[in-house]
C-alpha cells in the first residue's frame, strides 16, 4: 500500500471525539471516551484532548494494549517521587504493550521505569524521556529518533534496562540522533534480559555517560550474550576507550540495520501524522 493510499485512508475511515474538563467536549474524562469506543471496532477513533491535567493512580498512568495506537503532542507524567534504596518501586508514566503505535512529540516523566516499552513493534519520534532508574525498559522492538533522554537520578543508574531474552527474539531498542544528558552518572544500559540489544547511532551522549558505558547487572554470563553497539556517537561521553570489553563499536554495515523505520518494518505501517489531524 503507498504512503498517498494509507493517507487517503487514515483521513476518510475515522471519526473523532474531543475530551474536555470545563465540559465542552463529548465527554469529561479520557476514560469515558475510551469506554464509549465499540468492541470490535474497526474505525480509526481519534480523541482530541483539550488542556489539561487527567489523572489515574496506583499503575501506569496510562497504559495502552491497542495495536495502531498514535498519540501526538501528548505529556505522559508519573508523580510518584523515587525512593532511594527502594527496590522495585515504579513509576511509569506509560505502558506501551500493543503493536505498531507511534508517539509524535510527546513526553514522558516518571523516576523509576518511566517508559514501560513492553512488547510490539513501537516508533518514538521527537520525545521527551526524562526518568533516574533505567527509565526506559522492556522487551519492545523499539525505534527513537531525535529524542531527548534526560536523567535525573542522583546516584548512579542507567537509561535502558532491555529484556531480550532469547538469542532468537527480535526485540531490541535503537536510539538514533537522540541526545543524551542530566544528571548523576549513568550506564547506557543494564542487561535486564540475557541477550538484552540496544544501539545508540548519531546521539549525543554527555559527560555523565560512565566510561564502561554499559552493565551486565552482576551476571558475567551475558558478556557473550548481550549485543551493545554505539555508532558515530559524539559529546564526552562517546569515548570509548574506557568501555567494556563486550561492547561493540558498530561498522557501517553493522549498524545499517538499526538506524531506519526499517528496523520495525515501518515502511508497512508508518504514516505522517498530519493525517490524524483535522
Amino acid at each position: 500500500m503507498d504512503s498517498d493510499w494509507k493517507l487517503w485512508l487514515a483521513k476518510s475511515n475515522r471519526t473523532q471525539v474531543t475530551v474536555s474538563q470545563d465540559g465542552s467536549g463529548d465527554f469529561m474524562s479520557i476514560n469515558e471516551a475510551v469506554s464509549n469506543i465499540p468492541l470490535h471496532n474497526t474505525r480509526r477513533v481519534v480523541i482530541r484532548i483539550n488542556s489539561g491535567v487527567y489523572r489515574t493512580f496506583q499503575t501506569a498512568t496510562v497504559a495502552v494494549d491497542a495495536d495502531y495506537f498514535i498519540a501526538i503532542n501528548v505529556k505522559f507524567e508519573n508523580s510518584v517521587p523515587h525512593m532511594v534504596g527502594r527496590r522495585g518501586e515504579q513509576a511509569a508514566a506509560l505502558r506501551i504493550s500493543g503493536t505498531k503505535p507511534a508517539f509524535y512529540n510527546c513526553s514522558f516523566y516518571g523516576s523509576q521505569d518511566t517508559l514501560y516499552d513492553h512488547k510490539g513493534l513501537h516508533y518514538f519520534s521527537n520525545c521527551f524521556i526524562q526518568g533516574s532508574v533505567h527509565f526506559i525498559f522492556g522487551y519492545g522492538t523499539s525505534l527513537y529518533e531525535n529524542c531527548y533522554l534526560n536523567s535525573v537520578t542522583k546516584k548512579v543508574a542507567s537509561v535502558t534496562a532491555q529484556k531480550r531474552s532469547d538469542s532468537s527474539m527480535a526485540s531490541g531498542f535503537s536510539f538514533k540522533n537522540c541526545t543524551v544528558t542530566g544528571t548523576g552518572s549513568i550506564y547506557l544500559g543494564r542487561a535486564w534480559g540475557d541477550y538484552s540489544r540496544v544501539v545508540f547511532s548519531y546521539t549525543f551522549l554527555d559527560k555523565i555517560v560512565l566510561p564502561q558505558g554499559w552493565s551486565d547487572w552482576g551476571n558475567t554470563s551475558r558478556h557473550q550474550k548481550v549485543y551493545y553497539g554505539e555508532y558515530k556517537c559524539t559529546g564526552v561521553g562517546a569515548n570509548v576507550t574506557g568501555r567494556v570489553a563486550w561492547a561493540r563499536v558498530l561498522t557501517d554495515d553493522e549498524a545499517m540495520p538499526f538506524i531506519g523505520t526499517y528496523y520495525i518494518d515501518g515502511d508497512s505501517w508508518l504514516i505522517n501524522p498530519s493525517a490524524y489531524l483535522i
